[in-house]
């Protein structure tokens, strides 16, 4: 499957199923469009009609002969092998690797947005105790067959509402590496509010990444990112922020925003922290009911699609004058990135990762938690509802008939189950919102790799 567009002065070519980006010029554009649907001699009589007294006969033949070339040798036109693979994959993939530990089902914010419900997911206030969590990582440990590395995040609600009990879950996990040879990576996510010293120094030697909530200027951010007092959070959480990530010492972690109808220009949001001295960034569309008021609407669609442009060529130019960023959306791997497994069956939610609620039941992802017909289980007895589970388990790149023809399918693996379900009423429905802001974010990915490499 081809993939063709003009980005930044660039003609794009993109083999979906080899991962073959080309740039080309503008007659390779033209015959490379024509080549599935035309013989040889109609490609060459309407480029030589449309080039005429630019282009002669002999440099139309060879061009047409590359790319024949390139077919041969499987970078453009390659066939699709992958979909026989997609289900086996999953099927026979029965190891857990991850788990979300929502450790606090409470929080000492306020977020409009926040699908969460206030950390409350619906139900009541609870706190994870120690004994609930570390049977978590028991059940981790006793499902994770062979897999050696294993990761846990720290989520909530606020987490640090509950900073001891995560401190003793570290060192109950940091005592069984041994004992059954697995390596444990952490997560934690946080608003920043209840940051302290202790936090900082943990975190730091002991959180594989962390994810810091900023939304950007302080007028955004703290328009919906408000205290349960009603007042906004920027200038708390700002200087924590910055102090937490001045004593990362190039270890991972995520300033991770939200934009809403409100910031539809959230390119000043990402330049914004990135001027603060942050550099590894990511800003999420909101998906939430569309009645809300500060919910994306088909009319933003255009300006998004401008913003991430604008993003990805602000990010070119700050690279090359040595003050660059990182965007996690455009973080993307051509020659070795993720394997096809991955590309295939994408996060594993409900099968090889899973959300334990503070009272230990099981979900497939945290934004499953509270929905009772989504309830996997829990720790103790493990997965009770495998006709739940077998769902998740249809859930990859092929599982859709509208993926099937997609040219991002191995980019996205078929997109958030949870997304779908949330716009659909059906796990293995259509985000069409949330598809077409992904497309324009591969495309901006690619056309940034393809500058840096004509630069080389």
């Amino acid at each position: 499957m081809i993939h063709q567009y003009k980005l930044n002065g660039y003609n794009i070519v993109l083999d979906t199923c080899s991962g073959s980006v080309h740039t080309v010029d503008e007659v390779a554009y033209d015959m490379i469009q024509m080549y599935e649907e035309k013989s040889k001699e109609e490609i060459l009589q309407a480029i030589l009609e449309k080039y005429k007294g630019r282009l002669d006969g002999t440099e139309a033949v060879m061009c047409f002969e590359d790319i024949q070339a390139l077919a041969r040798e499987g970078s453009l036109f390659a066939k699709d092998e992958y979909e026989d693979l997609a289900f086996d994959f999953k099927n026979n993939s029965h190891v857990i690797k991850a788990l979300c530990l929502h450790v606090a089902h409470t929080c000492n914010l306020n977020c409009s947005y926040c699908f969460a419900r206030q950390g409350k997911y619906q139900g009541e206030r609870a706190l994870m105790s120690f004994t609930v969590g570390k049977q978590a990582l028991d059940f981790l440990i006793a499902h994770s067959g062979t897999r050696t590395n294993l990761e846990v995040d720290f989520f909530g609600g606020e987490p640090l509402m509950v900073w001891e009990v995560i401190k003793q879950l570290v060192a109950y996990a940091r005592e069984q590496e041994p004992v059954h040879h697995k390596k444990f990576r952490f997560t934690l996510t946080t608003n920043g509010m209840l940051i302290d010293e202790d936090v900082i120094a943990f975190s730091n030697r002991e959180m594989h990444n962390v994810v810091l909530s900023l939304d950007g200027r302080k007028e955004i951010h703290d328009h919906l990112r408000k205290t349960v007092g009603g007042e906004g959070s920027y200038d708390t959480i700002l200087p924590k922020f910055q102090e937490f990530v001045k004593r990362r010492e190039g270890k991972n972690y995520y300033m991770r925003g939200t934009f809403t109808h409100n910031n539809v220009d959230f390119t000043n949001d990402i330049f914004h922290m990135a001027d603060l001295g942050f550099r590894e960034l990511s800003m999420e569309p909101v998906v939430c009911d569309p009645s809300d008021p500060y919910a994306l609407t088909e009319a933003d669609l255009p300006k998004l699609f401008d913003q991430y442009e604008i993003l990805a060529k602000e990010m070119l130019r700050r690279n090359k004058a040595g003050n660059g960023f990182a965007f996690y959306h455009y973080m993307l791997d051509l020659e070795n990135g993720p394997c096809v497994y991955k590309r295939i069956s994408g996060c594993g939610s409900g099968t090889e990762y899973m959300a334990v609620t503070p009272w230990g039941e099981l979900f497939p992802c945290h934004q499953f938690v509270g929905d009772d017909k989504y309830s996997l289980g829990n720790i103790w007895e493990g997965v009770k509802t495998p006709d739940v589970q077998e769902q998740f388990r249809h859930c990859n790149a092929y599982a859709r008939e509208e993926c099937r023809d997609c040219w991002a399918k191995l980019y996205c693996s078929g997109g958030c189950a949870a997304n779908a379900y949330h716009a659909t009423g059906n796990i293995q429905g259509i985000y069409e919102y949330g598809c077409k802001l992904f497309k324009k974010r591969i495309e901006c990915a690619i056309m940034m790799k393809v500058a840096e490499s004509c630069e080389e």
